[in-house]
């Protein structure tokens, strides 16, 4: 297929329910065959621009200003010229088993049946997703869910290639295999990607684009350019641009209390283990990194010592300065006394989402505990979080890194003693990572005890946490 020619003149949109436009005036041309890095602040309009170019953006979700356009046309008419990998790697997922969801793409594009399972399996191949087609698509884990996201894109072969985060949910080695496995199996097409590891990208694309907030584009040019001589004026603006850490790491601090501990503990789902046996103390103050490849079983060992999936094997057992009464086994507590006990942050922030709007998400776990000055509190968290402008937002309509900073703030707002946080740092921006990081720091000086699921070794480093590195299953 031909590379396509993206174009936007004067273009804005706005989501329905939120005030303030999320793209306006943007006037940008990306030729055939380009490989652009589409950067910006978190809420700057990223994803909001590639659902546009891809067609995916219906009338009844905003307001549109100005004229986008592939090849000259509505993108919402132009079937099968791009192909577009949603920031949600399970918003993805359509179908039941990895070999169909692969497929269906190349389906609806009609393309000969003799020629689609050719084309799955080379996808697959090189994104390194080594499961059997059959394989349930619910059972991948979050990275594994991003590599059949992007095989399935590859696998259309279109014209123009559009990747929303592509490696966030990756663990480093998988970071460079997919990255390397995008740009050979888009040569010659046209391909944007939005990305805030920078550094990954920065060689092997011919231009940068960097978005304004509100508006339209903020720097345009060669990524020497782009991230070289203005690097620093970007850096200020939230954009993140190669460099040192953005906060030195947290200097050792003397734990408290133990709170949580897992003895032997085989984490799974439906009685089968995911990896091995581990043992874990979590203590008041202290900061417990869980790293390694994907699939490893990290999202399923947090979602374990958050009370919310029973262990396969082994225990975890609540410290009586935790329990406060009732059993030690925390997946035999009651939702509301979870609530105040340990929180959690599950890896998709819009599957804890309940509520029409951020003010009421934030509201639901301080009114469930029966807490007081609830619409205070709610205040002070919009405003620690950068959130204060989309209170009355539907937290369906915010950008990834918006919905991750509200699940983030939606755990914390029952003050639990022990926080259990899944990609935290998804999403961010500089200034709103560093926003996050500073709002952790501050929980573990009052003695929270946070265990974070993460590839983000500065985020890690940061916190001053112990490391536990799980092995491929």
């Amino acid at each position: 297929m031909t590379p396509a020619a993206l174009v936007a003149e004067g273009w804005g949109w706005r989501h329905a329910g939120r005030a303030g436009w999320a793209v306006r005036g943007l006037d940008l041309r990306i030729e055939p065959g380009e490989r652009v890095l589409l950067l910006g602040a978190s809420g700057a309009g990223k994803s909001t621009l590639l659902r546009a170019l891809a067609g995916v953006l219906g009338d009844d979700e905003g307001d549109q200003e100005g004229r986008l356009s592939i090849d000259g046309g509505d993108p919402r008419r132009a079937r099968g010229r791009a192909g577009l990998v949603l920031q949600a790697p399970d918003a993805n997922t359509v179908l039941e088993r990895v070999g169909d969801d692969v497929a269906f793409g190349c389906e609806n594009l009609a393309v000969p049946a003799e020629r689609i399972a050719g084309r799955v399996a080379a996808a697959l191949h090189a994104v390194g997703l080594t499961v059997p087609l059959d394989r349930s698509t619910s059972a991948l884990s979050g990275g594994q869910q991003q590599r059949l996201a992007i095989a399935g894109v590859l696998a259309m072969e279109p014209g123009a290639v559009l990747l929303d985060e592509p490696t966030a949910n990756l663990d480093p080695g998988g970071v460079v295999e997919v990255r390397d496995a995008v740009l050979a199996a888009t040569a010659g097409a046209t391909l944007v990607v939005v990305e805030h590891r920078v550094a990954v990208w920065q060689h092997h694309v011919d231009r940068v684009v960097v978005l304004q907030p509100g508006g339209g584009v903020l720097a345009d040019g060669s990524p020497e350019r782009v991230l070289g001589a203005l690097g620093a004026s970007l850096g200020a603006a939230g954009v993140w641009v190669p460099g040192p850490p953005p906060r030195p790491p947290r200097p050792a601090a003397v734990e408290g209390a133990l709170l949580l501990e897992a003895v032997d503990l085989a984490a799974g789902r439906g009685g089968s283990a995911v990896g091995g046996a581990v043992d874990l103390r979590l203590c008041a103050g202290g900061a417990l990194a869980v790293l390694g490849p994907n699939g490893a079983g990290k999202s399923t060992l947090a979602l374990t010592l958050a009370g919310l999936l029973p262990p396969v094997a082994g225990d975890v057992v609540a410290a009586p300065a935790l329990a406060r009464g009732l059993k030690a086994s925390p997946v035999r507590w009651r939702s509301r006394d979870l609530l105040s006990r340990i929180g959690c942050v599950f890896q998709q922030p819009e599957h804890q989402f309940l509520a029409p709007t951020v003010r009421q998400e934030l509201a639901v776990g301080p009114r469930a505990t029966r807490a007081p000055d609830v619409d205070e509190a709610v205040d002070a968290m919009l405003d620690r979080l950068r959130l204060a402008a989309l209170a009355d937002a539907n937290p369906f309509t915010l950008s990834g890194g918006e919905q991750r900073r509200l699940s983030v703030a939606t755990a914390l707002a029952t003050a639990p003693q022990v926080l259990v946080v899944d990609e935290p740092t998804f999403g961010q921006d500089a200034i709103t990572w560093g926003a996050l990081v500073d709002l952790f720091r501050g929980l573990l000086d009052a003695g929270t005890a946070v265990a974070a699921v993460t590839h983000d070794e500065d985020f890690a480093a940061a916190l001053g946490a112990e490391r536990l590195v799980l092995a491929a299953a």
